[in-house]
């Protein structure tokens, strides 16, 4: 497909032309990508629930009720540090050797960490198990290269919108599982009981189910996931003891008798232009504008949304006299799992439409404005809580948050759709991914400790009870003057 005139989207993530149809997905590959990526949220939003409570039961609070948060994002905090010191590496390999082995290996650290944190006993042995699964989880941008090139111009802003569907579903499922199996032997004492182990690490249960399914994904990625960088596919292939001449032509997904093969040759994919002679950009090449624009938006974004979900459920957990809801885990987890199905189902079923309507300008900068009032539902939360208790108004509250949140979780389809675009050549998306992760992780390192020290500081001192809410909304400022770098029209892409 060749790029002409620009519609008034995108030349890259829209059809030139109103009367093409968009070409259908291929399912097969495009199905195995949303499964792997339910691995990465399953593992971080499985603590939410129970992470205050575990920071008080380690004792390193010494029973300090205002400290508790301050350590809950410290400890989100460190995946992100240590993320941000090794993602732009595996996204550089993963364009020269190719996206399979580097989603294998971070697939590995995945289930590796998770079984270490449940056996932690210590805050160091936790601040460890993090560490080390946020240096080897180089995925999330490896699998979104991947989705740029598995499909074409016309249904990448269909698949970025099925791509919520893996987060919000594991980061449903994920709080519920965090909720329900921690602390076992008091939950289940029928089942439980009597077992010493699940008494001396009550939340090894909760991490070992998404540690085990880290190793199912790993299993399904070795065997059914197709390679997409063409130079590598061979040899990756011939690693695994199979034919060369059988495998000599790379593809893009699965050829079935029900899916058109055009959407896996298009002329603007990516193979295509690898194979055609494009290569990776060295990584000064890669700091153009597009590149830092697109990329600084996604970090904005991050960082105002990693600080919400950091302050939220630790204002759930906090006492109702010291600002918060006074909630337990499981019900925290019910909430965070409303939410996820919510946001996925919506994200679904009218992303695709309203970004063919309105443009991704027009969604992004909505869905920011969005984060103002969801902010502001954490005070009037408590306050009439405060007066009614744990009335219908406080969850017709809760539920107005959730919406809201839905809205400005759809910023993050229109932001990947800018990254993809911005790449310079189609052979250096990896890295340009690689850039942007980067930027996130570095956000996100400081996003969870800043926003739950703020809330800390909250609660701690009567007089800056609104500190941590001014911050948020500082944050939300900042992200909508960013916004406003972004073009209207998608950047071209360069071969």
């Amino acid at each position: 497909m060749s790029q002409q005139q620009v519609d008034e989207e995108t030349p890259l993530l829209q059809p030139v032309q109103q009367k093409k149809a968009r070409t259908s997905l291929p399912w097969r590959q495009f199905s195995i990508i949303l499964f792997l990526q339910l691995a990465e949220p399953l593992t971080s939003q499985v603590i939410a629930p129970f992470a205050p409570q575990l920071i008080r039961d380690i004792g390193i609070t010494d029973g300090d009720e205002t400290r508790v948060g301050y350590y809950v994002g410290l400890m989100h905090s460190l995946f992100f540090a240590t993320q941000a010191l090794t993602v732009l590496h595996w996204s550089r390999i993963s364009d020269h050797i190719g996206r399979k082995p580097v989603i294998l290996t971070g697939l590995f650290g995945l289930s590796i960490s998770m079984y270490c944190f449940g056996l932690s006993r210590t805050f160091s042995g936790l601040v460890l198990s993090r560490a080390l699964n946020g240096a080897s989880n180089g995925n999330i941008g490896v699998i979104k290269s991947m989705m740029v090139e598995i499909t074409d111009s016309t249904n990448l802003a269909q698949a970025y919108a099925y791509m919520p569907i893996a987060w919000s579903s594991g980061g449903a499922i994920g709080p519920l599982i965090g909720g329900s199996l921690s602390r076992p032997a008091d939950r289940f004492p029928n089942f439980f009981g009597h077992s010493q182990f699940m008494k001396t690490y009550p939340y090894f249960l909760a991490c070992a189910v998404p540690a085990t399914f880290s190793i199912l994904a790993w299993v399904v990625t070795f065997l059914f996931l197709q390679e997409t960088v063409p130079t590598r596919v061979t040899l990756w292939r011939l690693l695994k003891g199979e034919s060369r001449d059988e495998h000599s032509t790379p593809v893009k997904g699965p050829v079935t008798p029900t899916e058109s093969t055009d959407s896996l040759s298009t002329e603007d994919t990516p193979q295509r232009a690898n194979a055609d002679g494009s290569k990776p950009l060295p990584l000064r090449s890669l700091l153009i504008p597009r590149v830092i624009i697109a990329a600084g938006n996604y970090a904005a974004l991050s960082l105002l949304d990693i600080a919400f979900r950091a302050v939220q459920p630790v204002f759930f957990a906090t006492p109702l006299e010291l600002g918060g809801l006074g909630l337990d885990p499981p019900r925290i987890g019910n909430i965070l799992a409303i939410y996820g199905v919510i946001n996925g189902l919506f994200q679904v079923f009218f992303f695709a439409n309203l970004h063919d309507r309105f443009g991704s300008k027009m969604i992004y900068s909505a869905s920011m404005a969005a984060a103002i009032p969801m902010i502001i539902t954490l005070p009037i939360l408590n306050a009439v809580a405060r007066v009614q208790g744990l009335s219908l108004m406080v969850w017709a509250i809760v539920g107005l948050q959730l919406a809201l949140s839905v809205i400005l979780n759809l910023a993050y389809a229109c932001v990947f759709i800018y990254i993809a675009a911005a790449s310079p050549n189609q052979a250096s998306l990896g890295a340009t991914n690689g850039i942007a992760q980067l930027g996130v992780s570095l956000v996100r390192a400081i996003g969870p400790a800043s926003a739950t020290s703020m809330f800390s500081l909250s609660i701690k001192n009567p007089h800056h009870a609104w500190i941590v809410y001014y911050y948020l909304i500082a944050l939300v400022c900042m992200g909508i003057c960013v916004s406003l770098l972004l073009p209207r029209q998608l950047w071209k892409n360069h071969h």
